[in-house]
């Protein structure tokens, strides 16, 4: 079969070698292109461009290793593409992107949390307070949450997070934590 006045196997190994080529410098430059696939949420460029490659890549190989008609091995590559591109994104692209979240911290997950003051926090001022996790330490400006002055190297209970700065109440611990 031909297609455009070429040989169909051709045009397989034509569209895998720049379908390759899009997905490396995709992969390469896909931060500065995320701001263009936000506008159309359901669009992942890296699933398109890994079906269309996993696409000629079959087409191409079917095509020069069986004698099977065209039509058929379409059919075949389109089925071998559409099973390799829901395997990726199930097993590869889904859990990266939610590992990468699973690190940072909310404001609001900061709430109820103990920590240390390593800045004094005056009456009605601001000091600062550490605070440790699974992520690594943590300092945030802090408030007094009653208006009191909390002395350096005292413990704190985080009560609420508005602007970015803890609003905090000293704290007795029955444990000595490590800071």
């Amino acid at each position: 079969m031909e297609l455009f006045g070429t040989s169909i196997q051709s045009v397989y190994l034509i569209t895998l070698i720049i379908a390759g080529a899009l997905t490396l410098l995709y992969i390469l430059f896909s931060d500065l292109l995320e701001g263009l696939t936000e506008l159309i949420p359901f669009i992942n460029p890296a699933l398109i461009l890994a079906f269309i490659t996993f696409f000629s890549a079959s087409g191409y190989l079917f095509e020069l290793l069986t004698s099977l008609n065209s039509i058929i091995v379409i059919i075949i590559s389109i089925l071998i593409a559409l099973l390799l591109d829901t395997l990726l994104n199930i097993f590869v692209l889904i859990p990266l992107s939610s590992a990468e979240e699973s690190l940072v911290y909310s404001t609001n997950s900061l709430r109820g949390r103990i920590g240390k003051v390593i800045i004094p926090i005056p009456e009605d001022g601001f000091g600062e307070v550490m605070l440790k996790s699974a992520s690594g330490t943590v300092a945030k400006s802090a408030v007094s949450f009653k208006g009191e002055s909390i002395e350096e190297g005292q413990h704190v209970l985080v009560i609420e997070v508005k602007n970015g700065v803890l609003h905090v109440v000293p704290h007795e611990t029955q444990e000595d934590f490590s800071f």
